[in-house]
C-alpha cells in the first residue's frame, strides 16, 4: 500500500469516504486511515440469519436527505419504507394508550394544548438561527445562555408537557434537555427543516430505511474506491505538519500528504496529539464537545405479531428501558424485529449494569408497550455506543451552553493543512448520515481549491 497521498483522510464512515471519492473524482490521490476493522464508522449491519440484517448504527433516511439518497442511487442501493401502519402506543404515567401514526395522542386537552405550544414557539425560534452560523443569531447569546430543559420548564405550563418535550430530546439527541443548550436545539431543528421533522416517520427523519442495511452505502462506495485506498486497523494516534507536508501516525506505520481531512466527531478528534498544537480555540472547542448515549437494541421475534394486533410497532414511554421503539422488521416481514432504543440517562443507568439486567429492562419495557408476547423473543442483540472506542457514544456530538457562540466557528475552520468534516459540522441534516455525506462534499471541496 502507497504510505503517500495529495490527501490523507481520517476515518472510514460515510464523511471520509464521501469525501475521498469526491477527491478521486478530481484526479487526486487519496489514502483513507480508519482505526476500525471495517468501514462505515456509525453506520453498522448485524446478521441475523437468513440472509436478513438489522442495523446497530444509523439506519433512516427521509425526505431533503438529498445528498445520501443520491449516493445511495449511484451506489445502487435501494429504499424502503419504515413500518408506519397502525396504531402507536405510548405508556405515560402508568396509563397505556393508542393512537392513530401521525396522529394526536390521547392525552388531556389542555395537557396537549400546552406541549403544541411550546413546540409550535420553538419551531418559531428555530427558523431565526442561520445554520451556516448559528452563533450570528440575534438572539444567540440569550439562547446559548441555557439549556433546553429551563427554556422547556419555562414554556410549559403542567409537568406531562414538558416531560413530552423531554422525551422528544431524549429520542432526537440521545441527552436529557439538561445537557443541550437551547441554541443548540434550535440549530438542529432548523438544520433539519424543523423539530418536526425530527422526530416524525412518514414524512420525517425516519420514513425510510435501506435494503440491505444503511453500512452497505459505506461499504459498497468502500469498494469502488478499492482497498489500497482504505487502511483498516491504522487509528491515527498523531498529526504532524512539517512544512508542506501533513504526517499521520497509526497503529499501521506513517502515512503523509499535502492535506488531511479529519472525519471523527470533535471530542474524538480532540484525543489525537497535534504537532505543532492546535490553537486554543480549536482545543478549547473539543473539550466541550460530548457525545450522546445510547444503546441501540434489537429484539427478534418469528413474526411481527403486533401487526396483527392493529400496532405499528411504534411505541414510547417514560418508563425503565426504552422509551423509543420502532418496527425495525426486513422489507418482508421476516422475522418481525422490535427496535428499542436505550437513550441518555437511562442508557448511561443501564450500561453500568450486566448484560441479563439490561435485557430484562429493555424486554420488560416491550411487554408494557405490546403485551406478554414481546418477553419471548427468539433472538436479542445490542450495541452500547457508550463502550465504542472509535465513536465514544452516539448520536452525535451535544453542544452545551456557550459553546456554539464561543467556538462555534472552529467547529469547521481548517487549521493550516488540516481540514474538519463529519455529520456535526455539516448546516443541513446536522447528525444525519445526509449530513456526514454532506461534510465529506464540502471539505473535499475546500482542500481541492486548496490544491489547486
Amino acid at each position: 500500500m502507497e504510505r503517500s497521498a495529495d490527501v490523507l483522510v481520517v476515518g472510514a464512515g460515510l464523511a471520509g469516504l464521501t469525501a475521498a471519492r469526491e477527491l478521486v473524482a478530481a484526479s487526486r490521490s487519496v489514502l483513507v486511515l480508519e482505526a476500525r476493522d471495517r468501514v462505515g464508522g456509525r453506520v453498522v449491519n448485524m446478521d441475523i440469519g437468513g440472509g436478513k440484517i438489522v442495523e446497530m448504527g444509523g439506519q433512516y433516511a427521509g425526505p431533503t436527505q438529498d445528498r445520501l439518497l443520491a449516493l445511495a442511487a449511484d451506489l445502487d442501493v435501494a429504499t424502503f419504507p419504515t413500518y408506519d401502519s397502525g396504531m402507536n402506543v405510548m405508556h405515560f404515567n402508568g396509563k397505556r394508550g393508542t393512537y392513530a401514526g401521525g396522529g394526536i395522542p390521547r392525552l388531556n386537552p389542555l395537557v396537549l394544548a400546552d406541549a403544541v405550544i411550546a413546540q409550535a414557539r420553538l419551531e418559531s425560534l428555530a427558523k431565526k438561527v442561520p445554520t451556516d452560523a448559528p452563533w450570528s443569531a440575534a438572539r444567540a447569546e440569550q439562547w446559548d445562555g441555557q439549556t433546553f430543559e429551563s427554556w422547556a420548564r419555562r414554556n410549559t405550563l403542567s409537568r406531562t408537557a414538558y416531560q413530552l418535550l423531554a422525551l422528544a430530546a431524549e429520542a432526537v439527541f440521545a441527552a436529557e434537555p439538561g445537557d443541550l443548550s437551547l441554541l443548540h436545539v434550535l440549530f438542529y431543528s432548523h438544520s433539519a427543516g424543523s423539530f418536526q421533522n425530527t422526530i416524525a416517520t412518514t414524512g420525517g427523519a425516519q420514513q425510510d430505511r435501506f435494503v440491505g442495511g444503511s453500512a452497505l452505502v459505506a461499504e459498497r462506495l468502500a469498494d469502488r474506491l478499492g482497498t489500497e485506498m482504505v487502511k483498516l486497523g491504522a487509528p491515527v494516534s498523531k498529526i504532524s505538519v512539517r512544512g508542506d507536508k501533513v504526517i499521520a501516525t497509526t497503529a499501521a506505520g506513517q502515512f503523509d500528504g499535502r492535506r488531511i481531512i479529519v472525519t471523527a466527531p470533535p471530542g474524538l478528534a480532540g484525543r489525537i496529539e497535534y504537532e505543532p498544537a492546535l490553537p486554543c480555540w480549536r482545543e478549547q472547542l473539543t473539550q466541550r464537545a460530548p457525545m450522546g448515549a445510547v444503546i441501540k437494541c434489537q429484539v427478534v421475534y418469528d413474526e411481527p405479531f403486533w401487526r396483527a394486533d392493529g400496532l405499528s410497532g411504534q411505541a414510547t414511554g417514560d418508563g425503565e428501558g426504552s422509551r423509543v421503539v420502532f418496527d425495525n422488521s426486513p422489507p418482508d416481514g421476516s422475522p418481525g424485529v422490535l427496535l428499542a432504543f436505550v437513550e441518555a440517562d437511562e442508557a448511561r443507568r443501564l450500561g453500568r449494569e450486566a448484560a441479563a439486567h439490561r435485557r430484562a429492562a429493555v424486554l420488560g419495557s416491550l411487554t408494557r408497550y405490546f403485551g406478554a408476547k414481546a418477553a419471548s423473543p427468539t433472538d436479542y442483540l445490542e450495541l452500547d455506543w457508550q463502550q465504542e472506542r472509535w465513536t465514544g457514544g452516539c448520536y452525535g456530538t451535544l453542544f452545551g451552553p456557550n459553546v456554539w457562540t464561543r467556538y462555534g466557528p472552529a467547529l469547521t475552520a481548517p487549521v493550516g493543512q488540516i481540514h474538519w468534516a463529519g455529520t456535526e459540522t455539516s448546516p443541513l441534516w446536522c447528525g444525519y448520515m445526509d449530513g456526514a455525506v454532506r461534510s465529506g462534499e464540502r471539505a473535499a471541496a475546500a482542500v481541492l481549491a486548496e490544491l489547486s
